[in-house]
């Protein structure tokens, strides 16, 4: 018997069949290799049932209320209060009632062979699947072992947390209920979301955060949100620490760093993630279990001083190498790891360049990002902060979103603001940021822009169709234009 025909023996092994692992082995088999998959829990993972469907699904509802409230004919239209029973219908719907006979069944029409049960790395190229029965099947890579199996919820050390059984973000998207009073700890992309979420499902929603919110965006749109959700009725403890919390008959109280006591029949835990590798073998490869991956620009992995694991057959993708912890860069990351694979095993020349086709690029110089809070937040590319550190000489120009006619007619009273962040070097786009109703279709203009790295002289080219919303980036060109012309702008050399 040959070791192509042998019985547990892969080109690749993928650990993890959420959205990243999914792509790693679809990429794979498309380059003519074979792929086994092994998932301890469902396929499909956090993002499918868990995060970004039925997350968004439970904000959606809110949203398009609040839009038809925004017109004064369809407003007077709109009566009544969300129900949270069709919400969470609906968001049972998009997480397929935690069922994932649907997305097994792809990985069957694609060719991918899925084994059930916890993988672990135990050797070279070697990978040991224990099943929930205890019977293990130990499983071998030709080529690559690839390490997908993203991150969870990491629980900060509050005094009496672990006795609270505190919701984390897996509890408040799989939310049956909505709790009457819900306190959120962290007010990062999760704390905000659920905080825009449950207030308008009706629960009196308290959130606390060592930061002003969404610290990972530009100032001017954490404060648009910070105001849309104090003027929601949500109450704001920002630059405050949590630092204990109980639990009696009445709910959970906690306390904050500056005397304050919060009272609640819930508390959620949202101040960040951590890699799952406590167990899946780094030990074997001379890696310390837990730690997030480092990984080179091929995605392989490496240790701290940079040099390949092994002889360079193990690889990461999404989550777990903390590149850019957004399902879609998972993706891209997976689709460019699964192609470099693929081309190595037949011999072909993989290309890293910058842009190139086995390079993720983008999760350095283009990382888009939607925030579903009320208003939207929309991202990519660097800040105006980040692009200064980074030793760019820049000019920022703003504009009000309001005051586009696209922007007045979507919506009365339209608020919001939009940010490009130009290279003055070279003329060109490195970030984008808007904030506002339904800002989110205008991001996808903006990463081509960056990733094409397309001259500004060339994007007055692009017209955008009147009245629209993105009539914004003729306001932003003329803008630029007008404060080049005068020598003005907001320049900053890092």
């Amino acid at each position: 018997m040959t070791e192509e025909s042998r019985p547990n023996h892969f080109d690749v092994v993928i650990l993890g069949a959420g959205p990243v692992g999914e792509n790693v082995a679809d990429r794979v088999v498309q380059g003519g290799l074979t792929a086994a998959i092994v998932e301890r829990e469902l396929v499909g993972g956090e993002c499918s049932y868990w995060a970004c469907m039925p997350t968004k699904a439970l904000l959606r509802d809110a949203a398009a209320l609040r839009a038809a409230r925004a017109l004064p004919a369809a407003g007077k239209a709109v009566t009544g209060k969300l129900d949270p029973a069709a919400v969470f219908a609906r968001r049972d719907r998009f997480a397929s009632n935690w069922d994932d006979s649907g997305q097994a069944e792809w990985l069957n029409h694609a060719g991918v062979t899925l084994l059930r049960g916890h993988g672990r790395i135990n050797g070279t190229r070697t990978v040991t699947v224990t099943q929930a029965d205890g019977v293990t099947t130990e499983v071998h890579a030709r080529h690559a072992v690839v390490i997908a199996t993203g991150s969870s919820a990491s629980l900060p050390p509050i005094q009496g947390l672990a006795d609270v059984s505190p919701w984390t973000s897996r509890q408040a998207a799989a939310a049956q209920t909505v709790p009457n009073r819900l306190v959120i700890v962290g007010g990062g992309v999760v704390g905000s979301e659920m905080a825009t979420a449950f207030n308008a499902l009706g629960a009196h929603v308290t959130l606390v955060s060592q930061t002003r919110l969404l610290p990972g965006v530009e100032s001017f749109a954490s404060e648009y949100v910070t105001a849309a959700l104090r003027e929601a009725g949500v109450s704001l403890h920002l630059e405050v620490d949590a630092t204990a919390v109980r639990r009696d008959d009445a709910g959970v109280h906690l306390t904050l760093s500056d005397g304050t006591t919060v009272d609640a029949d819930e508390i959620l835990v949202a101040t960040g993630r951590t890699p799952n590798t406590k167990d899946v073998g780094l030990d074997h490869v001379g890696l310390a279990p837990g730690d997030w991956l480092h990984v080179d620009d091929g995605l392989a992995v490496i240790d701290d001083a940079g040099k390949p694991v092994g002889d360079g057959w193990l690889y990461a993708a999404g989550d777990v190498n903390k590149r850019a912890l957004l399902t879609h860069h998972g993706k891209y990351q997976a689709r460019a790891l699964g192609n470099a694979i693929a081309a190595r095993a037949q011999g072909k020349k993989v290309d890293l360049s910058p842009w190139g086709r086995h390079a993720a690029t983008a999760d350095d110089r283009a990382v888009t990002q939607v925030v579903f809070t009320d208003p939207e937040v929309a991202a990519v590319g660097l800040s105006a902060e980040a692009a200064s550190k980074a030793g760019l000489k820049i000019r920022a120009v703003d504009y009000d979103l309001g005051a586009v006619s696209g922007a007045a007619l979507h919506a009365d009273g339209y608020r919001g603001q939009a940010r490009m962040v130009i290279d003055a070097e070279r003329n060109v786009l490195v970030g984008f940021t808007a904030v506002g109703p339904d800002v989110a279709e205008l991001l996808q203009a903006a990463a081509i822009a960056i990733a094409g790295e397309v001259p500004l002289d060339r994007l007055w080219h692009a017209v955008p169709a009147y009245p629209t919303i993105s009539e914004i980036w003729l306001r932003l060109l003329e803008t630029e234009g007008r404060e080049s012309v005068r020598g003005g702008g907001e320049e900053q050399r890092g």
